[in-house]
């Protein structure tokens, strides 16, 4: 068997592009058969080992564990670092602490690769706990044999071995394996065992039913690489099935965000259906959507930056917003709009008002009815710039000019407000 990892190893060249790897070294069978396979063939690899190994305190054999694990270390002539894990444990605290250290310790000894024990029989303990679990498909492709960690790559040599084919090595045992409190052990020694007097195979077929998967979300990553699941014209073209895929390829970008079934659901549904919103989620993200794109972002603190009123007065150069006003000055530069007006008085620069209304074809309207008629995204509406002079609206740039702007156009221009864009 030991040849057989050598031979893989060389097959998928896994070390190719790697001198110095890392290898997380807790102790037991798995870790130790890495250990002993990878030292004896370190030189065919070209590789230089440095291990790694955290001391988690939850037994009264770790600090004994650790003592042999050093002298090992020694005996092999191999560098090895050790971190202690304190505080409260959790297998979700602790296995964060682990990544962290193997992270730090990569940069530190110059490591472009790290090697993990993970084995066949882990793969199909991890595809049938997510489909009891009720996973998406998408997250039943199980274990990668390599992915990026960090600055570099990690792999799992032994992706592709039974823990059966692993010799008799000396090794440290963890008796909490054998508790049945914690899912992965039910799965390994109540729930496969029975499978597997069904289907003797059943290992291999939960490993096969994986990288099938992963082979179907490749094959339809790459006949959707072309659509942009934000574009909602492009978007809502696409059958049912493709919408599903392409928004939860969008959400893979969110892993801090974790939808359930119903909640995606749901945010399916708003995609497709509403027209401009703004849709709070959960763990600080929202959804935006206007006519065009869509987008799931963090949500921001708006209070703050919210535009309050100003005062234009006349023969005065302002700026608000993305925009210059020029009142009874002439721009020595481009200008965007010009807004003649009646008279010469102060004229109010504010943020849009509830109930505001603009004179417009001999009909007072509705500035919000208006936005919508024009389908003007939610963003641009909440920065709007609503110019006002003795209590009548104006102009909204880029928007509208009101009527009692357009009438003048025909008669006696008393005075003019230029607007520039500027960039911001």
């Amino acid at each position: 068997m030991k040849e057989k990892f050598l031979q893989f190893c060389q097959k998928e060249g896994l070390f190719e592009s790697h001198q110095k790897v890392l290898l997380a070294l807790s102790g037991g069978v798995d870790s130790m058969t890495l250990l002993d396979w990878l030292y004896h063939y370190q030189h065919q690899l070209g590789i230089d080992l440095v291990l790694a190994h955290v001391n988690h305190h939850q037994r009264v054999e770790a600090d004994q564990e650790e003592r042999g694990i050093r002298e090992l270390a020694e005996a092999k002539h191999l560098p090895l670092k050790v971190a202690h894990f304190s505080g409260p444990f959790s297998e979700s605290r602790a296995r964060q602490f682990r990544y962290d250290f193997f992270e730090k310790v990569m940069k530190e000894e110059a490591c472009s690769a790290i090697v993990t024990a993970h084995h066949m029989d882990d793969q199909a303990e991890t595809i049938l706990m997510r489909v009891i679990r009720g996973s998406r498909p998408r997250h039943l492709k199980g274990i990668p044999l390599k992915q990026p960690f960090g600055q570099g790559m990690l792999i799992r040599p032994l992706l592709h071995f039974k823990k059966k084919d692993f010799p008799e090595i000396f090794h440290y045992e963890d008796k909490s394996n054998r508790s049945l409190d914690y899912f992965r052990n039910r799965i390994r020694h109540r729930y496969l065992p029975l499978l597997e007097e069904e289907n003797p195979q059943v290992i291999s077929a939960l490993v096969n039913l994986g990288e099938d998967l992963s082979h179907w979300h490749q094959a339809l990553k790459e006949l959707t690489k072309d659509l942009n699941p934000q574009d909602v014209t492009q978007f809502q073209k696409q059958s049912p099935a493709v919408q599903i895929y392409l928004l939860e390829e969008y959400l893979a970008g969110f892993p801090d965000l974790q939808l359930s079934r119903a909640q995606f659901e749901q945010l399916h549904r708003i995609v497709v259906t509403k027209s401009n919103t703004q849709q709070v989620l959960k763990n600080g993200y929202e959804l935006y959507k206007d006519y065009h794109y869509f987008e799931i972002r963090k949500i921001s603190r708006r209070t703050d930056d919210r535009m309050s009123e100003d005062l234009l007065q006349f023969g005065t150069i302002k700026t608000v917003g993305a925009y210059r006003f020029l009142f009874g000055v002439e721009p020595s530069d481009s200008y965007m709009e010009v807004i003649p007006l009646p008279n010469n008085h102060p004229v109010s620069i504010r943020p849009r008002k509830r109930g505001d209304r603009i004179l417009m074809n001999g009909h007072h309207r509705k500035i919000s009815r208006l936005l919508i008629n024009q389908k003007i995204p939610l963003d641009q509406r909440n920065n709007l710039v609503v110019l006002e002079q003795d209590k009548q609206i104006l102009a909204i740039p880029e928007i509208a000019i009101s009527d009692l702007s357009k009438e003048l156009k025909n008669g006696i221009m008393k005075d003019t407000i230029y607007i520039q864009k500027i960039d911001r």
